[in-house]
């Protein structure tokens, strides 16, 4: 039996080692691999994977682990790299180990060791470049074979030829023609450095199988799992002897980790994935009831139940007509039904020919949302031992899921609760979730939360993927722990910053992750670099940053105290400085009147520690100075309108000085604008405004009129129906007209022709200065 179903050719008397092609996530191989073992009863099981992840095996295979999973190997310095094994329930490879766990069999893996190829890898990107190797893009030898054979792509190629062989002689002689095939092609298509670099792994592997032999191993009881293009390479006999120990290496670690069915999938960018998990799971169950002719029913009826679920009814009729057709297409090609056959198929029948009308439903029934589960004890990094105790103390094991999951948090002391850690847990999960935002680690994303004016709630959007998993681990160099990770982080942008405004947001962020020793150090270098401060958009970027933390505080239980001399003193440079930037083009007055507005709320908000009647004789000076940016000009004495220090006589005034017969519109025209940037509610009442304004316009030529039309339409960009109907209301007065038509005038849609016209003055150069 072990000679009919090897998938070797033994044309010479020599002992070798049973070698059984198979393709990562295939249930048709995953199937025959166990039918294969069965019959060989191996005392050894050698698999295609980094030799250095053997150690992981024990816990692969333990009753508890539910794949999907992967194996991560990591570099232990900057910058990370990764490679990782993943491994689904209808692995052949996972397949092999649980048989040699299960039957007492040794298994390990044989594939050159991580550490070995995370450095030849970069030393042949070093070489290319030194060479100016081009980096174009080739199709793959596995498309290749894919057209030849005349199928869409490799995936429905790979189905019809493979997945539906049943017998297992079969499918051994067709992944012998297959590699033979595909090693053909890789000749003439493959580069010679992924030539030689799959050499090197093939003599490694057949090194490792000797290694086995010379323990005791039989030839005839070693199983080889490897992927099929790997066959001939591993049997062959080279001659060649390498000292793999002279091999280059860098210092790695290893971990295990849930996987999901998304990075499974070739959307994710894992190369040897599968565009469809849960649909080849799908045919794994199937294979594993012995009765595959099922799939085409099962996935349609999926399909149709899951359109159901989002109210789109199908009928049962309509599933097996769509089953129907999926075997007619299938008929076509001497084959049974592909998944591509079964698409096509849904589509007519489920869709009525219009795909978006099942995409959804596809995205779930093919690709899944199933994540894999580790049991506790099983290799991890230090920082995701600490990542997990934080949320069993957090109480956040419910939310570690792949579904998203709303969850608010109230920061206040809850007095109902008798333990300090109770009181204070969303406080607690607060300061967790924004450490783990800082180090990018993507399981919590904070959303908006209407709260009036209430500064103790958050609101967090919680979905664990396996992205979140690799970003964890790959975090470990920082630190062991969150805390630690998030504080070097802190330290490295706090070190890296270049300007006051960048600094003050780690002060801002620290707060936020409730790392007071971290605050302190960032406050001493805000306060350093503030005392040399030239650039006024920055520095009101950190008065800002830290008025908010003032603002609010004592919600996080922490003294900030401290920060008031500083936001004082950044507050003074800041007005001071105001003056000198305000003199500016119009695009870089847009960073100073975001500049302005920073100060202005602080002004509002920390009137006891900024000195305020500064503030407003800066507002009054830039106001009033016809040498600056008139935006801004316009937009402080909007502030100033606001704060009722300019009265109605002083706004006239102004209004008759800024919009006079032979005022240039660059001039007339930004002051409008920055003037309506204000509060435009204070200005619909004002009727001589609309009149000034009615009157400058039409003192203006068609060529002024054209660039003042720019500043205008910025300028009521923000008025709405109604703010327009009282405008139409104040000028039909004046123009002696009927209010009704002039609103409905002002108020109608513009044309495509008109769009394009202010489409064109928008982006046309009138030398703005």
């Amino acid at each position: 039996m072990a000679e009919a179903v090897s998938c070797l050719q033994r044309d010479e008397p020599v002992m070798k080692p049973h070698v059984f092609g198979v393709r990562h996530l295939s249930p048709a191989a995953a199937r025959h691999i166990e039918s294969f073992l069965d019959a060989i009863m191996p005392t050894a099981v050698l698999v295609e994977g980094p030799a250095d992840m053997s150690g992981l095996i024990p816990d692969i295979v333990k009753h508890k682990t539910k794949p999907p999973i992967a194996a991560l190997a990591y570099t232990e310095e900057i910058p990370i790299e990764t490679i990782l094994y993943p491994l689904a329930d209808y692995s052949p490879e996972y397949r092999a180990l649980k048989w040699a766990a299960e039957h007492g069999s040794h298994a390990e893996f044989i594939d050159l060791p991580a550490k070995n190829s995370f450095a030849v890898h970069r030393q042949e990107a070093n070489e290319g470049q030194e060479e100016g190797e081009p980096a174009g893009e080739r199709h793959s030898v596995y498309e290749q074979l894919a057209r030849l054979a005349g199928e869409q792509n490799y995936e429905s190629y790979w189905e019809r030829s493979f997945e539906q062989i049943r017998d297992l002689e079969g499918f051994c002689s067709a992944m012998a023609a297959f590699s033979a095939e595909i090693r053909l092609l890789a000749e003439t298509t493959d580069n010679q450095k992924e030539q030689d670099y799959n050499r090197l792994r093939e003599a490694y592997m057949r090194s490792k199988i000797a290694e086995v032999i010379a323990a005791g191993h039989h030839p005839e009881k070693i199983v080889v799992v490897t992927g099929a293009f790997h066959i001939k390479g591993i049997l062959e006999e080279t001659g060649e002897l390498t000292d793999f120990s002279k091999l280059p290496s860098v210092q790695i670690k290893m971990t295990l980790m849930p996987y999901s069915n998304f990075r499974l999938s070739s959307q994710s960018g894992y190369g040897a994935g599968n565009h469809a998990p849960s649909y080849f799971h799908m045919m794994w169950h199937c294979m594993r009831e012995s009765d595959p002719g099922k799939l085409p029913f099962y996935y349609l009826s999926s399909l149709a139940a899951e359109l159901r679920k989002s109210g789109t009814f199908r009928s049962t009729a309509e599933v097996m007509e769509g089953t129907r057709l999926a075997y007619a297409l299938a008929s076509f090609r001497n084959g049974g039904p592909t998944l591509q056959d079964l698409r096509d198929s849904a589509v007519m029948c489920l869709g009525h020919g219009n795909f978006s009308v099942i995409a959804d439903a596809c995205a779930k029934i093919e690709v899944g949302m199933a994540i894999g589960e580790l049991p506790d004890g099983v290799i991890q990094a230090p920082i995701q031992e600490d990542f997990t105790r934080r949320i069993r103390e957090l109480k956040l094991e419910k939310y570690k899921s792949p579904t998203l999951t709303e969850l608010r948090l109230d920061l206040r002391e809850n007095r109902r609760v008798k333990s300090r850690e109770a009181a204070f847990l969303d406080r607690n999960r607060s300061f967790f979730f924004h450490q783990l935002n800082v180090l990018g680690i993507g399981f919590a994303n904070q959303s908006g939360y209407k709260q009036d004016q209430a500064s103790w709630a958050e609101q967090w959007n919680l979905r664990w993927t396996p992205e979140s998993e690799i970003r964890l681990v790959e975090t470990t160099l920082l630190g062991d722990t969150i805390e630690l990770a998030t504080a070097f982080v802190l330290k490295e942008r706090l070190a890296k910053a270049e300007n006051v405004g960048q600094a003050s947001s780690v002060i801002r962020d620290s707060w936020l992750c409730g790392m007071m020793e971290m605050m302190e150090e960032a406050r001493a270098a805000v306060a350093a670099l503030g005392a040399e401060a030239a650039d006024f958009p920055e520095t009101a970027a950190a008065v800002g940053q830290i008025a908010y933390v003032l603002q609010f505080g004592d919600v996080r239980g922490l003294d900030t105290d401290m920060l008031k001399p500083l936001v004082a003193r950044l507050f003074l440079r800041g007005a001071l400085l105001l003056p000198g930037s305000s003199g500016c083009n119009n695009e870089a007055a847009k960073l100073v009147l975001k500049g302005i507005q920073e100060m202005d709320e602080t002004a509002g908000q920390l009137y006891e520690e900024i000195d305020e009647p500064l503030w407003l004789q800066t507002l009054k000076e830039i106001s009033e100075r016809d040498d600056l940016n008139p935006i801004l000009s316009g937009y402080c004495c909007a502030l100033l309108l606001e704060k009722n220090e300019i009265g109605p006589e002083k706004l006239e005034e102004e209004v008759s000085r800024r919009l006079s017969p032979g005022i240039p519109a660059d001039l007339g025209g930004g002051w409008f604008e920055g003037l309506c940037l204000g509060n435009k509610y204070a200005l619909l009442s004002r009727a001589f405004l609309w009149e000034k304004v009615d009157h400058y316009i039409a003192t203006l030529s068609d060529e002024e009129f054209l660039r003042a039309l720019v500043f205008l339409r910025r300028a009521f960009s923000t008025y709405n129906a109604g703010d327009r109907s009282k405008v139409a209301e104040i000028l039909a007065e004046s123009w002696d007209l009927n209010a009704q038509q002039v609103s409905e005038k002002l108020n109608e849609d513009l044309t495509e022709k008109e769009e394009s016209v202010l489409d064109q003055l928008n982006d046309f150069d009138f030398g703005d200065w």
